[in-house]
């Protein structure tokens, strides 16, 4: 073999390294990024859902895929290229967007618990879109899915400027691999779960009214449910369904309690993690007493449950961001409700006339 054959594969060899070496970095850095997102990532799992309730069972799982299909391209066409473009040109700035982005998120949160504490009784009641025309049912449809998509644009852009803080490769090329493995990911696991969710109900009532979980499965899968009405559920039929029945009817109980569990949680999210982004930005600028106070009490709680110490630090860590979350957004609230809306109806009415 020629020395200038060995010399080529030895650079291929050396490449390849450095190329698996490149590659486990970014998956262990698109995996931190991931888990330091996890909060808004509960929050749009938890708001998602409703865009698809009160539809007909048949058009729940489109429209949660029209959302999803929307979620990706806002983060793959939009999103990772305006991050690696400020995280190229303007870093600087990216600290002040994650801050915007967390009071917005703090507002959101506060708006909602502001609706869960003095509930607004003019609101008028949502179309139903089972009651509506089909023309009107599909544009009622077309309006979910485009506001869903506004709301996603708003925690992908979180999502994303979280994970391109997180991040340490130099590489241009590897920070656009980390974001678009956290981007994908995210959005299927996101609804993925969604998916799950807005069907359980539809799950659980199957397993309820089944007598025949185990060989009915296949007739109906096959379309021919009516061959098997006039038999006798088979014994495994009844074993299995002595089961099957009671987890059937538990979803069906309990899903409604599950999606109030979850907008609760997603809520709560908003808090946290907008309070939680705001204060590690003020660190940032020099302004350290809020984060230093929050770590401090979290890690003294914390020490009077040696058992459970880590898992009592962040919840304390997460309940106190979560504090700050509320006052920020209540702020927030303050300043749109009674400064910047009375501005803008002023001069609209001004341009009226």
């Amino acid at each position: 073999m020629s020395t200038g054959l060995i010399a080529l594969l030895d650079d291929i060899a050396a490449l390849a390294k450095v190329a698996a070496v490149t590659l486990d970095d970014a998956a262990a850095q698109a995996t931190k990024a991931g888990a330091k997102a996890a909060g808004i990532v509960i929050d749009d799992a938890a708001v998602t859902p409703r865009y698809a309730v009160g539809f007909a069972a048949a058009r729940e799982l489109p429209i949660v895929a029209k959302i999803a299909w929307g979620s990706l391209k806002n983060k793959m066409l939009f999103l990772l290229p305006g991050a690696l473009l400020f995280s190229a040109f303007a870093p600087w700035a990216i600290t002040p967007l994650l801050m915007i982005g967390g009071l917005y998120l703090c507002y959101e949160g506060f708006e909602k618990v502001l609706e869960m504490v003095v509930p607004h009784g003019d609101d008028a009641p949502a179309p139903d879109p089972l009651a509506a025309s089909p023309a009107d049912a599909a544009a009622l449809e077309s309006l979910r899915v485009a506001g869903a998509i506004r709301t996603d644009f708003i925690l992908s852009a979180e999502i994303m400027a979280i994970a391109l803080s997180t991040i340490t490769a130099p590489s241009i090329w590897t920070q656009a691999l980390i974001l678009a493995v956290v981007g994908i990911g995210i959005t299927a696991l996101v609804y993925g779960a969604v998916a799950l969710i807005v069907k359980a109900d539809d799950v659980g009532l199957a397993l309820a009214q089944s007598s025949r979980p185990v060989t009915g499965l296949g007739h109906v899968m096959r379309g021919r449910p009516t061959e098997l009405e006039l038999r006798e559920p088979a014994a495994i039929d009844r074993v299995v369904s002595r089961l099957t029945q009671p987890i059937g009817r538990g979803l069906v109980f309990g899903m409604p309690y599950f999606l109030k569990v979850l907008s609760l949680v997603g809520t709560l999210a908003m808090l946290w993690v907008g309070g939680g982004i705001v204060v590690h930005g003020l660190a940032g600028y020099g302004l350290a007493g809020i984060e230093h106070a929050i770590h401090a009490a979290a890690v003294a709680i914390a020490a009077l449950v040696p058992p459970v110490k880590a898992a009592t630090e962040w919840l304390a860590t997460a309940l106190a961001s979560g504090v700050v979350g509320l006052a920020l957004g209540g702020a927030v609230f303050l300043v749109m409700h009674y400064g910047v809306e009375p501005i803008l109806n002023r001069g609209g009415a001004a341009r009226g006339h």
